[in-house]
């Protein structure tokens, strides 16, 4: 089967027949691609050859932006660029650029013809209605934003909905990406960052928007949010949402209770990286951990965020092979 048919058909809960995509969804860090040139990988590899070079399989993500490149920026990581109705009509004229996702269109008719033929799946991801009025408040003014600036926050996000919703239109003038991901992290080690109230409130207008758009033109849609999402996902199925990553084991996630609670939602993510630094019994371990649930479907195996650059290449190697191995186990 090529890269892109078993991706869509552990989406689809349908069994490859030959093994389990092989990927790391969210790439690496750029501390991570350094460590590794000093331990053997090439200086002058391009940014999209490092997956194929490693032994994996290609996939192309488009990150849609939502800000221009003069947006101003905040004072410090995390900081506020705004606080109310008369500071976000002064940023208006740097938010939901429509010419900037010019370049990512251009990009996906190049690649059209090679994700038809199966070269690799093709996903593109969505600022969500957590995240990007986080960036816009500040981390912390942003969870007050929902009781200090109610009126504004569902004002953002109709704004939100309909700048995604006519870009959405454009990509699929051009090409049908596989899956996508709504970029979110509002959840944490202990949980939701925000009430089941206050995610009715807010956030499920937006995605009662905007998911259906998505859905009916075949695209699989999932949600990316860190930390313990597990009380989260009845009120994401509630609106659309089709699955859930990282699924990070040192928040607690048990993928096998998801699987068991959950038997149609889709999961990408939940090895454990911390085994990776432990050693290869441990890796083994995790993989044995997650093998009966790579084989129910609905399930991408992958680290469940990015590799740490404390990892040793040759550690990673490994644990591509075991990946490899316990890819096509799944099937069998």
């Amino acid at each position: 089967m090529t890269n892109r048919e078993r991706v869509r058909a552990v989406l689809s809960f349908e069994k490859p027949d030959d093994r389990l995509p092989v990927i790391e969804w969210a790439t690496w860090w750029s501390k991570t691609i350094t460590a590794w040139k000093s331990q053997g990988l090439p200086e002058d590899i391009a940014f999209d050859e490092i997956a194929p070079t490693l032994g994996l399989d290609r996939h192309v993500q488009f990150w849609l932006p939502h800000r221009s490149k003069e947006c101003p920026a905040p004072a410090f990581n995390g900081g506020p660029i705004m606080e109310d109705e008369q500071d976000y009509e002064e940023l208006l004229p740097f938010l939901y650029p429509e010419r900037e996702v010019d370049s990512s269109i251009e990009r996906m008719r190049e690649l059209k013809e090679r994700h038809e033929a199966g070269d690799f799946p093709i996903w593109f991801s969505l600022d969500g209605g957590f995240w990007f009025p986080r960036t816009l408040f500040g981390i912390e003014n942003h969870l007050y934003s929902f009781y200090d600036y109610p009126e504004l926050y569902h004002r953002i996000l109709d704004d939100l909905a309909e700048y995604q919703l006519r870009q959405m239109e454009r990509i699929y003038e051009v090409i049908t990406p596989d899956f996508m991901t709504f970029g979110e992290d509002m959840s944490y080690n202990n949980g939701p960052m925000i009430s089941e109230d206050c995610f009715n409130e807010f956030l499920a207008p937006y995605y009662r928007r905007v998911t259906p758009y998505i859905r009916e033109h075949g695209t699989k849609v999932i949600v990316d949010t860190d930390g313990d999402v597990s009380m989260m996902i009845p009120w994401m199925r509630k609106v659309g949402i089709e699955g859930v990553l990282p699924l990070e084991r040192q928040a607690g996630v048990d993928v096998a209770k998801l699987r068991e609670a959950y038997p149609d939602f889709l999961f990408i993510g939940a090895f454990d990286k911390m085994t990776m630094r432990r050693g290869v019994e441990e890796m083994r371990a995790e993989f044995e951990r997650l093998l009966p649930v790579m084989r129910t479907g609905g399930f991408i195996p992958s680290v469940d965020h990015q590799t740490p650059p404390d990892v040793p290449l040759e550690r990673y190697h490994v644990y591509v092979d075991m990946l490899k191995e316990y890819a096509a186990k799944a099937v069998k």
